[in-house]
């Protein structure tokens, strides 16, 4: 058995169903990490803390460094300080740090007491900086050189250590106060003279990503500029660390994750305890009652005139679900534009009005054909003229919410993709119902 297929998958809850842990252990013999990670992720608790017995203890570091947050956070609870120091020593100390994370502060002080100075010290320059940013994502592992040495007295160094980092195309120039300088391509080492200077071959463009900038601005500059490796440097330009395409497509994948489950109000692990399911989507449900109740305060407002031309009561669900999918359309477009860095305050009334002109059209159009079947459903002009007008005001609503609610949350430092969706369905529900009822009001009146 060599990866963890679905099918292998299949065949080790059947195995954990039976008891039989002897035929288990042999079955975990050569699967990789990152595969057994997904095992235990397509587990449920229970199977979880009896995988985790099974597993040899030399994987463990690497298939904590696999796990989402919410997994590897059960995982730890299994674990104490000395075998976390223990297991993870091998790792990055930016994977470290992840891990690290994960645990009660007092925990995570016991994990680095455990572990040797190097390490400590290293994993600590990660964890003085928040996780989302560039000082989080770091790696400590550099290759340095000076500006005045030649190729060859590089060589010489790089074949005493041995061992390269991982993901190195560059190694990094300073200067003897460890000031940023360039990056020197390995390519430029292994095709030129060997006594030609550093200084000449470097890139000395300063293109060093600051230590306190934000996570999701390191993925733009390693998108835009096609990186493999980046240096981190501080204020100063202190050279302090640097960030690898791997350490980006994890935190791409992080990003992701949180996005959905803030979106839908769900925890990322699909087998998490009942108990906590329970809270997370309750929470989200008793929001969703409350903009219910608004919706359903406005539709009381207006009972007399759905007493007096029933109908009305057919036709509305429409109304508000109609703005609420432009509106959706729309908010998806801003919160993608936003979160892309795309749209800012030069080009907001671009959209602005191309949104207003689109709303108006689209609301025209579909109002026309809505007004002709509600005319020929129940033989009434009057109400076909109540509909055009209410679709018309919901639709331009929609999409001018869709975009102004995810631009004010953002000025106000909020998410919108977690709060932009309910906000935007409130507000096309309670103006569709408005407009509809009201205009049916004043006509029928």
């Amino acid at each position: 058995m060599t990866n963890a297929s679905p099918l292998n998958i299949n065949l080790i809850q059947e195995e954990l169903s039976k008891g039989e842990f002897t035929n288990l252990k042999k079955m975990f013999n050569g699967i990789p990490p990152y595969d057994i990670a997904i095992l235990l992720e397509s587990s449920s608790p229970n199977n979880r803390a009896i995988i985790w017995q099974l597993i040899d203890e030399n994987l463990e570091g690497e298939i904590l460094s696999n796990l989402s947050d919410e997994v590897r956070e059960m995982i730890l609870s299994f674990m104490d300080a000395s075998e976390v120091a223990e297991v993870t020593k091998d790792l990055e100390p930016d994977e470290i740090a992840d891990i690290l994370q994960d645990l009660p502060e007092t925990v995570t002080a016991e994990v680095l007491d455990a572990m040797t100075d190097q390490n400590r010290q290293l994993v600590k320059k990660v964890l003085d900086y928040p996780e989302n940013s560039a000082g989080g994502l770091m790696n400590t592992d550099l290759i340095l050189v000076r500006p005045n040495h030649t190729l060859e007295v590089v060589l010489r160094y790089l074949r005493l250590k041995k061992n390269i980092p991982e993901s190195t195309d560059n190694v990094f120039v300073v200067s003897k106060t460890n000031k940023f300088r360039g990056s020197l391509p390995l390519s430029k080492i292994l095709t030129n003279s060997p006594q030609s200077l550093v200084k000449d071959l470097m890139k000395d463009e300063l293109n060093s990503i600051n230590i306190n900038t934000d996570s999701s601005e390191v993925i733009r500059i390693f998108e835009k500029n096609d990186l493999i490796s980046a240096p981190v440097t501080d204020d100063e330009n202190n050279l302090i660390g640097r960030i690898t395409f791997d350490d980006v497509i994890d935190e791409i994948k992080s990003e992701a994750d949180e996005s959905l489950r803030q979106i839908s109000g769900i925890d990322s692990d699909t087998f998490e305890k009942t108990s906590t399911a329970i809270k997370t989507r309750g929470f989200w449900l008793g929001t969703n009652l409350v903009t219910a109740l608004i919706a359903a305060s406005v539709i009381n407002i207006f009972k007399d005139t759905l007493e007096q031309v029933i109908f009305l009561a057919v036709l509305m669900p429409i109304i508000a679900s109609m703005g609420g999918v432009a509106a959706t359309q729309t908010l998806t477009i801003t919160v993608r534009g936003l979160a892309l860095g795309q749209i800012v305050k030069a080009n907001y009334l671009y959209l602005f009005n191309r949104e207003l002109i689109v709303g108006i059209s689209n609301g025209f159009f579909w109002a026309v054909i809505l007004s002709l079947i509600a005319c020929m459903w129940f033989q009434d002009w009057l109400l076909a003229w109540v509909i055009c007008l209410s679709m018309i005001i919901n639709l331009t609503a929609g999409v001018l919410s869709g975009m102004g609610i995810p631009i004010l949350l953002r000025s106000l430092k909020l998410d919108p993709a977690v709060a932009g969706s309910v906000i935007v369905t409130t507000v096309t529900d309670v103006v569709g119902f408005f407009s509809f009822l009201g205009l049916a009001s004043y006509f029928y009146s």
